[in-house]
């Protein structure tokens, strides 16, 4: 199948000013979706998504977390560091213990939406 079969174009030629003007009114700063971009990023990867998902349960330690996906605690420290670079997680200490958590319901509700989007038929 030749790929440029696979989706629908239009075949005319005509401008629609109101629209494009309309649509470049309203579409965010360029920074904006540059650091949207970026978060998605930090999605993208599966050991990332399933320290969301544990921790979409409970705060947990990296110990823990480790445990749970039978992974280091190096890989699992090293990935929740991208994670709190992109304020997806927080972290508080009790003792010598430190226990990561979501950063807010911001990331509950991304979470969310994109398991209902990934299993609606």
């Amino acid at each position: 199948m030749d790929i440029n079969t696979d989706f629908e174009r239009c075949n005319c030629n005509v401008i629609h000013e109101d629209i494009v003007n309309k649509v470049k009114e309203q579409m965010p700063p360029e920074e904006n979706l540059y650091d949207l971009a970026e978060l998605f990023k930090v999605f993208g990867d599966t050991t990332r998504i399933k320290i969301l998902c544990a921790l979409f349960e409970s705060e947990m330690c990296v110990c823990d977390i480790a445990v749970l996906l039978n992974m280091t605690q190096s890989a699992i420290s090293h990935q929740l560091r991208a994670l709190k670079q992109a304020r997806l997680v927080k972290f508080r200490k009790d003792g010598k213990v430190v226990f990561y958590s979501l950063d807010d319901n911001h990331i509950q509700g991304i979470f969310s939406l994109g398991l209902v989007h990934v299993n609606e038929k």
